[in-house]
């Protein structure tokens, strides 16, 4: 990934980080990984757990950033969700998986997106 690409992603990601915290939402991981793969965002409010997945885009040229998160993908991140809540030690009552598409600086984001 190039150094632009990759700032281009960090800044989405704060975006929605952002976006979260002004709904009143705690931001309680960014990127968190493990062997298996990369969580972008785990945010919290009450006992609610999202796992947010951000796909940042300066264009739709190879898509819309909804588009690139596919069945593969949903599948890595339940997976990852498990280990994450295991490794975390929380017990949330509920978990939500949204992704939040930025776009030329504005977020979108889709809640219980799968």
């Amino acid at each position: 990934m190039t150094n632009g690409r990759r700032a281009l992603g960090a800044h989405g990601e704060q975006l929605a980080a952002r976006w979260y915290e002004s709904r009143g939402y705690t931001v309680v991981a960014r990127n968190w990984r493990s062997r298996t793969g990369e969580i972008d965002l785990v945010v919290s409010r009450g006992s609610l757990v999202v796992i947010c997945e951000v796909k940042t885009r300066s264009s739709t040229a190879y898509g819309t950033p909804a588009e690139a998160v596919g069945r593969t993908k949903q599948q890595r991140l339940r997976r990852l969700a498990i280990e994450w809540i295991g490794e975390s030690g929380r017990h949330p009552s509920a978990i939500r998986f949204d992704v939040a598409c930025v776009m030329r600086g504005v977020v979108d984001v889709i809640e219980s997106a799968f």
